[in-house]
């Protein structure tokens, strides 16, 4: 019973002596967590600016990619367009000339069916 009173007396000494719980007065691990996670919020702060910086950048550097991509295809179909054209008209050139040719060697068999009589 001595040890129950006794802890009684610690316990009412110690609520009327001011050890009550102060938010203002904190420990130093309170303070050092404190210190702590306001180095944290700078560090973040810090790096916020230079991520958004990067982000961006990286946001332009794609749609750059994404209109050169645009531009080559636009270029690649162009060309194809031009080769389809030339092709043809090669096409077109080889027909006459093979067309010419089919005249001259006529012609030129008309010569030796008559040189022949």
């Amino acid at each position: 019973m001595k040890a129950t009173t006794l802890f009684g007396v610690l316990l009412v000494l110690a609520v009327g002596t001011g050890c009550t719980r102060d938010d203002d007065a904190m420990g130093p691990a309170q303070k050092a967590g404190k210190a702590v996670d306001e180095a944290s919020d700078k560090v973040a702060d810090g790096l916020r600016a230079p991520l958004e910086k990067a982000d961006e950048a990286a946001e332009q550097a794609r749609e750059k990619a994404e209109q050169a991509g645009r531009q080559l295809a636009e270029r690649t179909e162009a060309a194809r367009e031009k080769i389809v054209d030339a092709t043809e008209e090669a096409g077109r050139g080889l027909e006459k000339a093979t067309g010419k040719v089919g005249e001259k060697v006529e012609e030129a068999g008309e010569k030796i069916q008559e040189a022949a009589r």
